[in-house]
């Protein structure tokens, strides 16, 4: 925590801080190290995301990641860079009792927010079909007990509709309202389609935003200044990362599967001087030889 004085102000606060201010791009951070690099880049928060986190020990986003593994993946991403993170916690890992617990473990592993979904078990990525929700005052009650569990006043509690995929866009807003009565900070329509819906969403909702940029899914690609203008607060690229490293690890696979060497590949790669730089290696250096006294 960054500090005022002798006052800690919470990654929470901080974030809430930069929404203020305009809006706030979210990249989604497969791993620690990624977040270090997005620190290093000039992002102000990063977002974990269950589909990367699922897709990076090889299963998919259908609620089969645990709580557990949400938060050991949370607690190293907090642990290795200091920017706010958001985390998703699909459907909140079980009825309102669970979701007070899951708010508290998520607070306590630093996390800045999370955002909670209205799909029933088992939930699907929200750009595909197939998807079934909760009737809205299940959803709502793990609002209130969200909202009643956290200890920081500041912890973020993100209200993620699905509704638009699967009962229309009406539906969408009557929840998202409906959410922020519950005491919702944030909301977040999954899966809009046209710029059209994103602008009207926006005036018939009257609260800060979540956007979600997800690449190959049924919202258009919008950037960050044209979300802003509309009221959104929030500007997610879950994956973006996540599949650019994938899409790079395949083709040098490729390669040196069928040339036998890596040499023609070493140009994608991040140097080793890139990497330790990254790392903060000579740091530990030093402080190994200091603890020696050398």
């Amino acid at each position: 925590m960054s500090t005022s004085g002798s006052r800690q102000i919470s990654p929470s606060r901080r974030l809430r801080d930069h929404m203020a201010t305009g809006p706030v791009a979210l990249p989604g951070v497969f791993s620690p190290l990624v977040a270090k690099l997005a620190k290093r880049i000039g992002f102000q928060a990063v977002y974990l995301s269950g589909g990367a986190l699922s897709a990076s020990i090889g299963v998919p986003d259908i609620g089969l990641i645990t709580l557990t593994e949400f938060l050991d993946e949370a607690r190293r991403i907090v642990q290795a860079n200091s920017l706010p993170l958001i985390c998703d916690a699909d459907t909140g890992f079980g009825e309102a009792l669970s979701v007070e617990r899951s708010v508290k473990l998520f607070e306590a592993a630093g996390v800045a927010g999370i955002h909670l979904e209205d799909q029933q078990m088992p939930k699907r990525c929200g750009h595909l079909s197939g998807k079934s929700l909760v009737e809205p005052e299940v959803m709502a009650a793990k609002l209130r007990a969200a909202v009643a569990s956290r200890q920081d006043p500041d912890f973020i509690i993100i209200a993620r509709t699905d509704a638009r995929g699967v009962n229309g866009f009406d539906d969408a807003v009557q929840r998202a309202n409906r959410y922020l009565e519950a005491g919702a900070d944030v909301i977040f329509p999954e899966a809009l389609e046209t710029v059209e819906e994103f602008a009207e969403f926006a005036r018939k909702v009257k609260a800060p935003l979540l956007a979600n940029m997800t690449e190959f899914g049924k919202s258009p690609n919008l950037d960050v200044a044209t979300l802003g203008a509309m009221g959104y607060r929030l500007i997610l690229f879950p994956l973006t990362a996540f599949r650019g490293a994938m899409k790079t690890a395949g083709e040098i696979l490729l390669d040196l599967h069928a040339k036998g060497h890596q040499r023609d590949s070493i140009s994608k790669m991040m140097t080793r001087a890139e990497l330790y730089e990254l790392l903060g290696y000579t740091g530990y250096e030093a402080r190994d030889k200091a603890y020696f006294g050398s």
